[in-house]
């Protein structure tokens, strides 16, 4: 491997240490491009780190192609962003060092870069070894399969008729315990009591989403953060009650905290919870609630306290309890009064969960519908954090799923399609493309299990935001390539990969928006750095 690579990652790390000791909250364009440099310049660790481990010498060859590329793109990224306004970051372009060039210039190559491709050819788009141990290699086979047979046959039907996840694909992830990763196994789950499981959420998460997004890759995502929600806070007797259900798959649950006009700032969440006899009534409205349809237990965020200073220590969270419901509507009657309903939202792509706009109107919940019941009073907003905290890491996943997906998907149809008497991927252009795709599927895929590793160690909350936001960024990209590939055909509804290009399109906006994460995220972790 190239020793400048890491030298030349440290350096920019340093530089980025320097640059962001200039700003403050309010330079949000100067944070928000140095929090890219920084998602960025995480993952060119990652990939340096990857391609040291021991593989066989084919293979190593061939990680250390990538890492070389990636680093290369990382560090031109960087210095770029740096020069085009470097007062901006309190620098001078004499403080802009230029030892990258020489190494860019090599790995960015029109030559590197085809090479890379070609090697994607011989491989036929498989990603290089993903140094799973043999516990986490016999899930990702397994779901794998299971994607492959069952999911990936009716995901274009379910996208493009606007169906709801077939009881098919429901049923199978049942009989897998699939639901039942993120539970500990006290609780009847499959995660060790001892520690988090998040590797194997991801890897799970990724086979899913390579088959499909909408139809099976989201499935276990609101399961994690109303377990993650419960174990945080609720009583002994909720665990016992919810847990072992949740880990069936029975009942299914959905997550309801975006309002109208709040989006991202959960802090600000107005629908009202108001005591009562026996219980509490909510008023008022959700959006974006994904899965509320079939649903049967719903955990709601509401506001208990309206009076509260600050704000977010007035916010509760309660399982509200409803019948599944098929199709884009529903309205049910709570039997001690009130009503809840819901009309599904039509979207571009990410179909077959559905979100919902949400009603409630005097809709009535027993006391111990309340997370922690008394103690837990005023505690939601915290609950509610612990619960998406592996949110984004699992949405890292999927954008890696994707990415993999429509990565085959172009390079099948590439070698497939002639063009003036040779075929597709044969063209340095089209080598060039490929090669950063790939690059891309895999510096996403082992960022996000090295991010998992961390958390399933206790730590890489910051980390898991990082790679989230550069995954879901890249996954546009990459499915934007697919499609121009297949040319008109990628237009077309009956093309696989228009279907990944839509979807990707909400990885930047759900489980914390792009800009929220780089600005309010990344951003404050990079100001706190300064000392």
């Amino acid at each position: 491997m190239d020793d400048r690579a890491r030298a030349i990652v440290g350096t920019a790390r340093d530089l980025l240490a320097r640059a962001s000791s200039a700003l403050d909250e309010d330079a949000q364009m100067e944070l928000y491009d140095l929090a890219f440099a920084s998602a960025e310049l995480q993952c060119a660790g990652v990939m340096l780190d990857y391609a040291e481990r021991d593989a066989p010498p084919a293979e190593r060859a061939f990680k250390e192609q990538l890492a070389m590329a990636f680093c290369a793109e990382a560090a031109a990224n960087f210095h770029q962003r740096l020069r085009l306004r470097p007062a901006a970051y309190g620098l001078t372009l004499a403080d802009l060092p230029d030892d990258h060039v020489a190494f860019t210039e090599r790995y960015l190559s029109p030559a590197h870069l085809a090479a890379v491709g070609e090697a994607f050819r011989a491989r036929d788009g498989v990603l290089p070894v993903d140094h799973l141990d043999n516990e986490k290699a016999m899930i990702r086979d397994t779901f794998r399969q299971f994607a492959e047979e069952r999911v990936a046959p009716l995901a274009e039907e379910v996208h493009r008729e606007d169906r709801t996840v077939p009881d098919a694909i429901i049923g199978g992830l049942r009989e897998l315990g699939c639901f039942g990763l993120c539970v500990p196994a006290r609780y009847g789950g499959l995660q060790p009591d001892e520690h988090e499981d998040s590797l194997g959420m991801v890897v799970v998460t990724e086979e899913l989403s390579r088959a499909s997004l909408g139809a099976a890759g989201s499935l276990i995502t609101r399961p994690e953060i109303m377990v993650r929600a419960l174990l945080e806070g609720g009583t002994e007797e909720q665990k016992q009650r919810w847990l072992p259900g949740l880990a069936a798959g029975d009942p299914l649950c959905a997550i309801s905290v975006t309002e109208p006009g709040t989006g991202s700032d959960v802090a600000s969440v107005a629908l009202r919870a108001t005591r009562v006899d026996g219980g509490w009534r909510l008023n008022g409205g959700k959006t974006w609630c994904t899965f509320a349809g079939r649903a049967e237990a719903i955990l709601v965020l509401a506001r208990t306290d309206p009076d509260a200073r600050p704000p977010h220590r007035g916010l509760s969270l309660f399982v509200v309890e409803k019948p599944a419901f098929d199709g884009h509507a529903f309205e049910y009657e709570e039997p001690r009064g009130g009503i809840v309903s819901g009309r599904a939202i039509p979207t571009i792509g990410y179909r077959g969960m559905h979100s919902f706009e949400m009603f409630y109107d005097d809709f009535f919940v027993p006391a111990d519908a309340l997370v922690g019941e008394d103690g837990g009073e005023g505690r939601g907003f915290y609950y509610t954090m612990r619960g998406f905290s592996g949110g984004r890491l699992q949405t890292a996943a999927r954008a890696s799923g994707l990415m993999r997906a429509a990565f085959e998907a172009a390079l099948r149809y590439a070698e497939e399609r002639e063009v003036f008497d040779r075929p597709v991927a044969s063209y340095p252009l089209t080598l060039q493309k490929l090669a950063r795709m790939g690059m891309y599927a895999t510096v996403c895929q082992q960022s996000s299990y090295w991010a998992a590793r961390l958390m399933d160690a206790g730590g890489g909350q910051t980390e898991a935001s990082l790679v989230k936001l550069f995954a879901c960024k890249v996954a546009e990209f990459v499915t934007r390539e697919a499609m121009q590939i297949h040319g008109g055909l990628g237009y077309a509804e009956e093309t696989d990969v228009s279907r990944y290009f839509v979807d990707a399109r909400v990885l930047s906006i759900f489980e914390g928006a792009e800009e929220t994460l780089a600005l309010k995220v990344v951003g404050r972790s990079l100001l706190g750095e300064r000392s």
